[in-house]
């Protein structure tokens, strides 16, 4: 299995009070790019409530643990088992609060824009809440969460800004954010956005949004967020078992995973 770690250095020096305040206001926004310049299936594409709306009969079997179980499986921090509550941002079908469940979480509040994804998280039976919200503004009560986590959400969001700040207006202090993304430059080299399958045959794209890693560190820093860990996962041989037709996307990174820390 290939991932690949930001070492501590690094991190150390994306964290210096120097760093943070180089920053410009706008600058979780500079690097967005149009999906459309890199689209090479031209499906339809619809927003994102109709598409996992119709995706969500099929959505488990689709979407694998590889792209974002598997990086959360090899994560150093935070100690899932410590947590007391976490809200899981973009829950879908409950995937992420299964696996919440499984690492010793005692209680988990999921938030997602898709009735039908609710309805398969609530029958999941993960959490002890389900509300119907944007990510961007949850609704949910502020200072409340000591761990926070989202997955596979960022590429529909036009601007990671209002994602990071509503993060942090929910998190207490000592609070983890875990954000699992599809990764920016597997959607530019394969052309491909996130899509389905409908009941009719089509293959339908959900709009997507690139937003560089480098637009996550902008975003989350001035959101006050102060990355603890960072990872990628590549394309290698689990990921060719399970989509042979990816053996030509071999060692292209896939999906990456950041830890935030909001420090007291």
């Amino acid at each position: 299995m290939r991932l690949r770690r930001v070492g501590a250095g690094a991190v150390r020096a994306l964290n210096r009070p120097e760093n943070r305040l180089a920053i410009p206001e706008s600058a979780a926004t500079l690097a967005v790019m149009d999906f459309g310049d890199f689209d090479a299936r031209g499906y339809r594409t619809v927003d994102v409530r109709t598409g996992y709306g119709e995706w969500v009969a099929s959505y488990e079997d689709t979407v694998q643990d590889t792209m974002d179980i598997a990086l959360l499986d090899r994560l150093t921090e935070p100690s899932w088992a410590s947590a007391q509550r976490a809200a899981d941002l973009g829950c879908g079908t409950g995937r992420t609060g299964a696996w919440l469940r499984e690492h010793g979480v005692r209680a988990i509040d999921g938030v997602d824009l898709t009735p039908q994804m609710l309805a398969v998280a609530r029958e999941r039976g993960a959490h002890d809440r389900l509300i119907e919200a944007d990510v961007t503004a949850t609704g949910l009560a502020a200072g409340t969460y000591d761990l926070l986590i989202s997955s596979l959400v960022d590429e529909h969001l036009s601007d990671l800004r209002p994602f990071y700040h509503e993060a942090w207006r929910l998190a207490a202090d000592k609070a983890h954010f875990v954000v699992v993304a599809f990764h920016p430059h597997f959607i530019m080299a394969s052309g491909m956005p996130t899509h389905y399958r409908n009941h009719a045959g089509e293959d339908v794209a959900i709009s997507t949004t690139v937003h560089l890693l480098s637009d996550h560190v902008g975003a989350a820093l001035e959101a006050g967020w102060q990355l603890a860990e960072l990872r990628e996962r590549v394309v290698d041989d689990e990921w060719v078992a399970v989509k042979p037709k990816w053996e030509r996307f071999r060692n292209h990174p896939v999906s990456a995973a950041f830890v935030w820390r909001r420090l007291p």
